[in-house]
């Protein structure tokens, strides 16, 4: 992770700024899932409440070549300034940006009644719960691969820590383990 690309959200009055965000990481999604990529990591630098305008690309220089070979911004680029490839500056930290998912879901309900394993006096305190131990992290509304069904998915930033931890970035350029620069 020696390199990365910035881009800079740029919204107006056609299109508001979380609904780019969400269309930007859609199509960033889509490109990691044809490169079957495992080596690109994305981060939020300006998240505070919500995720914020800059959308950060981590990876080694010839990775990020290779996800630039194809024009994945497409239509979105008229909203965006895109960085070239820059070197990651030297004593940084490192963080986790990762997935977190609620283990209460609606989803989860539906299959629980249609298997009998919930009574149905309990559906009514499963949903109070469910309401009850809501997600409040930030997120990002995308559009399935698989099913082409819309689905939020909550990150989570992990404390800052001194040491880069290496593994592998699943096809959001998220880990729960791989630690990147964060400056």
């Amino acid at each position: 992770m020696d390199c990365y690309i910035d881009i800079k959200i740029v919204p107006n009055k056609e299109i508001r700024e979380n609904i780019l965000l969400n269309q930007l990481y859609t199509a960033f999604h889509k490109r990691l899932y044809d490169l079957k990529s495992k080596d690109i990591a994305v981060s939020f630098p300006e998240y505070r409440l919500k995720l914020g305008r800059l959308f950060r690309i981590h990876g080694s220089k010839e990775s990020l070549e290779k996800l630039n070979e194809k024009d994945w911004l497409g239509k979105y680029k008229a909203f965006c300034k895109v960085s070239n490839i820059a070197t990651v500056p030297e004593n940084v930290r490192y963080r986790t940006v990762s997935r977190v998912q609620q283990n209460m879901t609606e989803a989860k309900l539906r299959r629980l009644v249609k298997r009998g394993t919930i009574p149905e006096e309990d559906i009514k305190k499963y949903r109070i719960k469910m309401f009850q131990g809501g997600l409040d992290n930030p997120y990002v509304d995308l559009m399935s691969m698989s099913n082409g069904q819309l689905h939020r998915r909550f990150i989570e930033f992990g404390e800052l820590q001194d040491k880069e931890t290496k593994g592998e970035f699943d096809t959001f350029g998220l880990s729960n383990i791989s630690a990147i620069p964060w400056f």
